[in-house]
């Protein structure tokens, strides 16, 4: 049933305090969202904290990351996705843009990531999108191509992607409509013809998505949902977004 709603996935990024969150986690499990998956994405030291705070919700709880290496050993500060899912998380983000750009992580670190989270049973969103740069040079489409091939020889009947140009990630920049709509066309594409016409897709719009401009980003064809930053750390605005969600 969770892939054939929207989704609404907060990601509080290098934020929070235990008070703070406490706060803000109990806010949000009051909200009603039958009609959308909701989902908070928190640094590693929150996952129990979250976890247990939105035990008696439906918000699933993910992190923002995971290792690329799949056993426990001598990986100091590496978190393992047998790790993340002990704590009780649902799903982990792959591939962020500022994983990419902070710790040039690439296809195949990347792909050892996305295996590992599905050994355990998580949900990867797989995360890509193009700098301002590559948008200005027409090249959006081959970057984002190139980012998908990751996703080669997956055996698996759904999956998740989470488009975010990074020119718009928390700078007040949103993608136009037709913008949105072209690279979701795209990545659908992509996808189907990489994994098979039968594969359920998830594809949710990242970059800026507030209060004021969800509905509209939320109904654009393709668009399964939204990957929130900021947004995501204040209980009204999320509300706001969540209350946006199309149901399919």
């Amino acid at each position: 049933m969770i892939w054939h709603k929207q989704w609404i996935f907060g990601n509080w990024k290098m934020n929070g305090n235990l008070a703070d969150n406490a706060v803000l986690l109990q806010q949000l499990a009051k909200i009603n969202h039958d009609h959308a998956l909701v989902g908070i994405a928190t640094p590693f030291p929150y996952l129990s904290q979250a976890v247990d705070l939105l035990k008696n919700s439906q918000i699933i709880v993910g992190s923002q990351d995971c290792s690329s290496f799949a056993e426990k050993g001598a990986y100091t500060g590496e978190v393992s996705a047998t790790m993340i899912k002990n704590c009780g998380a649902k799903f982990v983000l792959i591939g962020h843009s500022e994983r990419r750009t902070y710790f040039n992580e690439q296809n195949q670190i990347l792909r050892k990531k996305i295996d590992n989270a599905l050994a355990c049973d998580l949900i990867p969103i797989l995360c890509v999108g193009e700098t301002l740069e590559q948008r200005q040079a027409r090249q959006e489409t081959a970057v984002v191509g190139k980012q998908l091939t990751v996703l080669q020889g997956l055996s698996v009947n759904h999956i998740a992607v989470a488009y975010e140009p990074v020119w718009a990630i928390g700078t007040g920049e949103v993608a136009t409509a037709t913008q949105i709509e072209h690279m979701h066309a795209f990545i659908h594409r992509e996808i189907l013809s990489i994994l098979g016409e039968n594969v359920t897709i998830r594809t949710l719009y990242g970059g800026s998505v507030n209060a004021n401009n969800a509905a509209d980003i939320l109904s654009i064809d393709k668009v399964n949902g939204a990957l929130v930053g900021g947004a995501s750390l204040k209980a009204d605005a999320f509300s706001a977004i969540i209350a946006n969600a199309q149901t399919e």
